[in-house]
């Protein structure tokens, strides 16, 4: 490869690592809580389908704010089923993301009608940052990229440290590992699972509103297209660890620009194997990582009562 292309590559690597690494980043932190929302892929779904409304109306920088905030809506459906009523959180996640996606595709269609997956939307421009943009090669890569990616870059060492060196993060991983022990260290664990899965709506939400406004431009029914069963296999990946999560994000995120690349070359090949590639490299990473890695303990674990546990 020359320099461009090589550019070209790692610039396409990181725009499509932030939408999951937004995604892991926000699990990571409501998995350390406790609590696995496999209702993720709904809230991605919802982001992206606010992110393009609000976009629309009132630009591309309040369509994330709005994305963010429509994530947060859906965690709240499920802070109030899975941990109010201390129903199954799989089972909970579940419904969260097939009611995600029917209803995204619903009021699109309400709002937009049938021709409306021809619309697009006004998109979040590259910010260069002054200086560091003219680095040869990785001037471009690193520092001329759209707002979703700094802030991803930015959440990471941000959350790793509100995780392990503060006293909310060290309370919230205890409650993750121990809800009882943690309450009787004076620890509410409903108020800790609450913080980190509004967290993590927060950041499934700025997800979907990514793909919208800083890479598709548009809206389509089911383009969340998995990532955030992607984004949770991250998280496993990255040991529940953020620095762990941006590595395996950024590894996917190279998976799905090499089926770019590979498309671009017009092989002589289906290109649903091309399509493939990033949900194949999932599974086999979590078939190679089997075994190696230790789930926080309490992980999926129902609360009722004072007791802290079933």
């Amino acid at each position: 490869m020359t320099g461009t292309p090589v550019a070209d590559f790692l610039d396409a690597s990181i725009r499509s690592a932030t939408p999951l690494l937004l995604a892991a980043l926000g699990e990571t932190v409501a998995e350390r809580s406790g609590v696995i929302n496999v209702g993720l892929e709904g809230t991605i779904i919802a982001g992206c389908l606010a992110g393009l409304v609000a976009a629309a109306a009132i630009g591309p920088a309040s369509g994330l704010a709005a994305a963010g905030l429509a994530g947060i809506a859906v965690a709240v459906i499920f802070v109030a089923v899975a941990i109010g009523l201390a129903a199954d959180q799989i089972i909970t996640g579940t419904a969260i993301t097939m009611f995600g996606l029917g209803l995204t595709g619903t009021l699109y269609r309400v709002v937009y009608g049938d021709g409306g997956a021809s619309l697009s939307s006004p998109t979040l421009a590259p910010i260069a940052i002054p200086v560091l943009s003219r680095i040869p090669l990785l001037g471009r890569v690193l520092f001329t990229q759209p707002l979703p990616s700094y802030i991803a870059a930015l959440l990471v060492p941000g959350v790793w440290w509100w995780l392990y060196r503060t006293q909310h993060g060290l309370s919230l991983r205890a409650v993750g590992e121990n809800p009882a022990a943690a309450r009787a260290a004076g620890v509410s664990p409903r108020r800790m699972q609450l913080v980190g899965t509004l967290f993590g709506g927060l950041c499934g939400g700025l997800a979907g509103g990514t793909l919208v406004l800083a890479q598709v431009g548009t809206f389509a029914e089911g383009m969340s297209a998995g990532r955030g069963f992607v984004a949770i296999a991250i998280v496993a990946l990255g040991r529940w660890n953020p620095l762990g999560a941006a590595l395996a994000a950024l590894l996917f995120g190279m998976a799905s620009a090499l089926q770019f690349l590979f498309q671009s070359l017009e092989l002589d090949v289906p290109y649903q194997i091309f399509l493939a590639m990033p949900y194949v490299l999932t599974l086999l990473a979590l078939a190679f990582a089997s075994g190696r890695y230790r789930a926080p303990a309490a992980l999926g674990v129902r609360m009722s009562g004072r007791s802290g546990r079933d």
